[in-house]
């Protein structure tokens, strides 16, 4: 069994919050993916389903955003699971707006979601990190996250959130590289566009020379009877 958990604040007042992204991407998954209808449970609103023959909870945490780790960690061990058995969506600051990153474990990077996941489930558990951008100014950090999403973003945010949902099956296997593909080209971006390029292979640049080196003129004979003939059909240098 795995568990989903989209991370936000509840009510109306944070629906269309950069802050609430998490919580839009599990609304996203639950409607594509056929999933039951969201009831309360865990200090939650849940949804059960199943993704590649995968069982399956979709999770958003009514706790406010700062104690989200209770409501995660009370179905983690209400199921038995372990951190491995979580996936948690959430917004980051740090990542330029419609950009997606994955991993396992690592820092809470300031996001109080979740140091409280930290605290109340360990941090082994997988994270998907969708990008809002960030506004340039410490001051403004507070108001940029718990702004609505502008009308220019949906060019981006629409995208994003509908390939999540589409391939949420690869996010079940930890697929993870395919579903980064799969986002970025959505958002307008290429396929591992951060990754470090490979370098270019000494056999692509071999057959270059050996083009160049087919183009030149083969070096005429100076001395003999060919070179004598030349000399009569084309006179010498100095001519």
């Amino acid at each position: 069994m795995l568990i989903i958990a989209g991370l936000g604040n509840p009510g109306p007042k944070y629906a269309g919050n950069r802050h609430n992204i998490g919580f839009m991407a599990v609304d996203a998954i639950q409607r594509r993916q056929g999933f039951s209808s969201w009831s309360k449970k865990f200090k939650a609103e849940i949804a059960e389903g199943e993704i590649g023959g995968e069982r399956v909870l979709l999770i958003k945490p009514q706790t406010f955003m700062n104690l989200s780790g209770e409501a995660v960690g009370e179905a983690m061990r209400f199921y038995k699971l372990a951190p491995k058995d979580i996936v948690v969506i959430y917004d980051e600051l740090d990542l330029p707006a419609g950009k997606a990153r994955i991993k396992t474990g690592g820092g809470h990077g300031g996001h109080n979601g979740i140091k409280s996941i930290d605290a109340h489930c360990g941090k082994e558990y997988r994270r998907l990190r969708l990008g809002i951008g960030h506004p340039g100014v410490k001051d403004l950090v507070h108001a940029h996250v718990l702004g609505d999403f502008a009308k220019a973003d949906q060019a981006w945010l629409s995208p994003l959130l509908d390939t999540i949902a589409e391939n949420a099956g690869m996010l079940a296997k930890a697929e993870d590289s395919q579903l980064m593909n799969k986002i970025a080209l959505a958002t307008g971006g290429k396929p591992d566009a951060d990754a470090p390029q490979a370098p270019k292979k000494q056999v692509a640049q071999s057959h270059i020379h050996q083009a160049r080196n087919a183009a030149q003129p083969k070096k005429l004979p100076t001395t003999g009877p060919m070179a004598d003939m030349l000399k009569k059909m084309f006179g010498s240098k100095g001519d």
